[in-house]
């Protein structure tokens, strides 16, 4: 098998998708003719042709709009956004459309779209390119909002996105898309929506992650190890909805949590979490649920990126804490 990035694992479900199923189109900004701005749609206008992949004006309503309407006539469309700071005019179409196209029509019409965007920082990009408000999109019923954080995991979600009945956010981590390769095989098998992957197995804490932040919480889990404390990884991939039984399993066997997020802390998707832990496994709590996430600030630009984004040293601090904790 050949060993792909995950912005060229993207590329290869998208190609999949799109021989699989000619109601597959692609649309957004220089997606055709210069393969999107992380080249993520790179060859597939060739190899589709324009009438698959469409360029489209500069207009993020204009996109989702779009991607609503194509569903509603029986097409599978997947718009992509440039920047998740661009994201906020499609809240327009996510909120009053898509996401209540199933219940407005009494489950008649269903809105199989799919919005891929860049998530978060790590890239020294100015302002706007580098948000992390996945809990905004979490809270809207009827949408589905998914992050993979492997090459691999990234082929096999997006794949899984695109033939669900639903509207589905997929939020593609910037600062992995070419941190590393791994074997992806193009046989167009999907892994499970709304299912949470234990990357790593451990009896003494609990770590939960998406996205990005599984590279410095797995570094941390390896820290901890070295110290005599055995860490299990949680890649939660599916935000909404997303799988409680997994998290809850885990904390109930470790009795300690910790949630890494990049997004800020206030009304991050990481306290989502930890009311659930709350309201199912209390008594198995030995310590408090702990957050390590990012700032209530804009993300700064540049080389303060670093600042923002979680450490290993801040995840291996918090979770020493919780093992110390009595």
């Amino acid at each position: 098998m050949p060993e792909v990035t995950l912005v060229e694992a993207i590329n290869l479900a998208l190609g999949r998708a799109m021989e699989d199923d000619e109601s597959v189109v692609v649309l957004g900004e220089d997606v055709g003719v210069d393969g999107g701005v992380f080249r993520a749609t790179a060859g597939l206008q060739k190899r589709f042709g324009s009438e698959r992949v469409l360029d489209t004006p500069l207009a993020e309503l204009l996109i989702s709009g779009l991607c609503v309407g194509m569903a509603a006539q029986g097409l599978r469309p997947v718009g992509e956004i440039q920047f998740m700071g661009f994201l906020y005019p499609c809240f327009d179409q996510l909120v009053n459309h898509a996401s209540r196209m199933r219940n407005r029509t009494q489950g008649r019409l269903t809105c199989s779209m799919v919005l891929r965007t860049p998530h978060g920082a790590g890239i020294r990009a100015p302002e706007h390119h580098s948000e992390s408000t996945e809990a905004m999109l979490a809270h809207i019923p009827g949408l589905r909002v998914v992050m993979p954080s492997s090459p691999e995991r990234a082929y096999r979600l997006l794949l899984a996105a695109i033939r669900d009945p639903d509207p589905v956010v997929f939020l593609e981590p910037t600062r992995m898309y070419r941190a590393a390769k791994a074997e992806v095989e193009d046989n167009g098998e999907a892994l499970p929506l709304d299912h949470a992957f234990v990357l790593r197995e451990g009896r003494d804490v609990t770590l939960v992650s998406w996205g990005a932040m599984l590279k410095e919480t797995i570094a941390a889990a390896d820290e901890l190890s070295a110290e005599g404390i055995d860490a299990e990884v949680i890649d939660l991939a599916t935000l909404k909805p997303y799988d409680e039984a997994t998290v809850v399993s885990s904390v109930q066997k470790t009795g300690r949590c910790v949630i890494v997020h990049e997004a800020a802390r206030t009304g991050g998707f990481g306290a989502e979490i930890a009311a659930i832990i709350a309201e199912r496994s209390l008594s198995s709590l030995l310590a408090p649920v702990t957050r390590v996430t990012g700032y209530d600030t804009v993300v700064p630009m540049a080389r303060l990126e670093q600042h923002y984004i979680p450490s290993v040293a801040r995840i291996v601090t918090a979770a020493r804490k919780a093992c110390q904790f009595s």
